[in-house]
């Protein structure tokens, strides 16, 4: 049983008793009358192949408080959008799938590409932020989910925690971040939230000093976890990184426009399990190595929004703060395995700890070598502003990719 302990400065709603499932959606049907509510799953089309992706389809099938699930498809040919489409048809809801890579939301694109306002990497952030944009296109959601499509372990119940904070009309919550313990198969994973975000946030609050943003952030249990919910009205005013810093890009935003008592997370999951990226300590440019830059540097960039000035100097503080508290965590995370019969390699984990550790000092130079970097996409509210029927074209678009491939 968890425990109910608030820590830090943002909401935690508890799982503090095993309430029946069916309880809790014959609510979120109650909800669902007023409070229309859509689901966002980005994909690639490899996890269509998976093992993760054909048991929430099928979970999702006896889901009935939704009103709608837009899927975002990454990486595929017009054979496998057309599989796509015949994937998802066991969903009992009024689904659309966005074909990213088609020629109709290329098109898309590419005017959003002539006013300089497209998405400039490839990721599951660009796919997240058109998926938001169909969203804000039809109107009607007012509360949206979003999670990953690799979860092993997954079933309904994740959903229905997820979105009820931000769906029961009672509670006054913009947004929720889903957290969970990373578990499974007799380990403990997590390794860049564990070995990376906590202790970068302690060596941060030791080298800076008191800063509200990381009081913040490091008041959430699990802050990389890719499942999150939201009231409509915070699509059309969020810019979010197209890399792997979207998850703290997220909550950077979200603490930027709404005062923390709107803001809470939700245990959503005593089992979690999804796929684990390689540590590819030997390439920068995948896996975990590329991952910590990433959120490293959308953790750097926030800071400086708020007045902090870097230097070479302070990133080298930086980095040695970090090594030595990160060394400190790993003896915690150890000891913590062993009370519970589980494995921790601590050679593995000292080799994480190396290598984010020189990715914190990668990260820091090249937020110093690349001042006009636009390390966000743009809101939708600028993009409408540039384009005012780009919502319409993009709803246009999906509807015609799907009458002319899901025949």
């Amino acid at each position: 049983m968890a425990d109910f302990y608030q820590n830090g400065i943002i909401t935690t709603l508890h799982n503090l008793n095993q309430r029946p499932l069916e309880a809790m959606e014959e609510e979120l049907r109650k909800f669902s009358k007023t409070r229309p509510m859509s689901l966002v799953l980005p994909s690639l089309f490899s996890e269509l192949e998976g093992e993760a992706l054909p048991n929430i389809v099928n979970e999702l099938s006896r889901v009935d408080y939704l009103d709608e699930i837009v899927i975002g498809l990454d990486k595929a040919t017009e054979e496998e959008y057309r599989h796509a489409l015949e994937f998802f048809k066991p969903l009992k809801q009024n689904y659309k799938v966005l074909w990213n890579d088609g020629p109709r939301l290329r098109a898309v694109d590419k005017k959003l590409q002539e006013e300089g306002l497209s998405p400039l990497e490839a990721g599951k952030g660009r796919n997240v932020w058109f998926c938001l944009g169909y969203v804000l296109s039809g109107g009607r959601a007012e509360s949206i989910a979003l999670h990953d499509c690799d979860i092993v372990t997954y079933d309904r119940s994740m959903l229905a925690r997820l979105i009820y904070p931000v769906a029961n009309p009672v509670f006054n919550y913009e947004f929720c971040k889903g957290y969970y313990a990373r578990v499974a198969s007799g380990k403990i994973h997590g390794r860049v939230s564990r070995l990376l975000v906590t202790p970068l946030i302690r060596a941060l609050k030791k080298t800076l000093g008191h800063h509200d943003y990381l009081e913040y952030i490091d008041s959430f249990r699990y802050p990389l976890a890719g499942e999150f919910s939201f009231r409509s009205d915070v699509i059309s005013d969020i810019r979010i990184p197209s890399d792997w810093g979207l998850e703290i890009g997220v909550l950077s935003e979200v603490h930027r426009n709404f005062a923390n008592n709107r803001l809470c997370q939700a245990d959503i999951a005593d089992n979690y399990d999804h796929k684990h990226q390689e540590l590819s300590a030997e390439d920068a440019a995948r896996g975990l190595s590329k991952m910590s830059i990433d959120i490293s540097k959308a953790l750097f960039r926030k800071l400086a929004t708020n007045g902090v000035v870097f230097n070479s100097e302070t990133f080298r503080s930086i980095k040695a703060t970090y090594f030595r508290i990160a060394l400190d965590f790993i003896e915690t995370y150890d000891n913590d395995a062993r009370m519970n019969g589980l494995k921790l390699d601590i050679h593995s984990e000292e080799k994480a700890v190396e290598m984010f550790a020189k990715n914190i000092l990668t990260a820091g130079q090249n937020f110093l070598d690349n001042p006009m970097e636009k390390p966000f996409m743009p809101c939708w509210n600028r993009v409408i502003s540039a384009i005012p029927n780009v919502l319409g074209e993009l709803q246009q678009a999906v509807t015609d990719d799907m009458a002319e491939f899901g025949k």
